[in-house]
């Protein structure tokens, strides 16, 4: 689909971001490990509640930077 004069360019390079969230939940041995433990819960899963976090940051940023 062309582009309509005046329209301005999609940033689709700002989904390199998705990439983060994926790569560092497949690298299990960087937080298979039970310290250091925030609030009593093991690096474990705070770590992957904190991704899950980030990932919703990641996508509201790149819904901004698209629309």
């Amino acid at each position: 689909m062309a582009s309509q004069p005046g329209s301005e360019p999609k940033r689709h390079w700002i989904r390199v971001l998705f990439i983060l969230p994926f790569i560092s939940m497949l690298w299990v041995s960087s937080y298979n490990r039970l310290t250091p433990e925030l609030f009593g819960f093991p690096f474990y899963y705070w770590y992957q509640l904190a991704w899950v976090i980030l990932s919703a940051v990641i996508a509201g940023i790149v819904y901004k930077v698209e629309h």
